[in-house]
């Protein structure tokens, strides 16, 4: 069994029902999973509150290269100056912010050069305010997830991790 379990909040009540279980079943499970649940990132195409395995445009997926993550992103669905149900927004607060604690947005000199924000507020004012273009912003939030998931890329390009996931992916499925 798990003895910590983390999913997305959509998958919270099974895995309370899963404590649960652990009272009634017998003989009794005297330790509990630990539940973690976590903010569900929004699909990256319009309209999609979560992201979709069955759509594999609307994810970014760890085991994504660098090209698919600067097409998905450059495609993601941003329209200029709203914040509801944006993705990139989105992975820029619930990912970007946290980990950096900043973010630098690269743009040309002729578009104003580049410009840090110190906080995910920052950003979200300057987009309300149309002072960032979404190919910048884009651009830059794909860099970072590039930067994020290289380790992950290096670990699986090799040795036993790579024969696993080539193992994994003939269990996938598509629709």
């Amino acid at each position: 069994g798990a003895d910590i379990c983390q999913l997305g909040m959509d998958q919270r009540k099974v895995n309370m029902l899963a404590r649960e279980y652990c009272d009634v079943v017998r003989p009794r499970i005297r330790f509990k999973p630990v539940i973690i649940s976590h903010h569900m990132l929004m699909g990256l195409k319009e309209g999609q509150e979560k992201m979709s395995k069955s759509d594999p445009d609307s994810a970014i997926f760890m085991e994504d290269t660098a090209t698919d993550v600067s097409r998905k992103i450059r495609r993601a669905f941003c329209p200029p100056g709203v914040v509801e149900n944006n993705p990139i927004l989105d992975y820029a607060k619930h990912l970007w912010f946290p980990i950096e604690g900043s973010a630098t947005i690269e743009r040309s000199e002729a578009n104003g050069g580049n410009v840090v924000f110190q906080t995910y507020e920052e950003l979200e004012a300057a987009w309300v305010a149309g002072d960032l273009h979404p190919g910048d912003l884009k651009t830059s939030l794909a860099t970072f997830l590039n930067v994020q998931l290289q380790p992950v890329r290096d670990h699986f390009n090799s040795g036993e991790p790579k024969k696993l996931l080539k193992e994994i992916r003939k269990y996938q499925t598509t629709r």
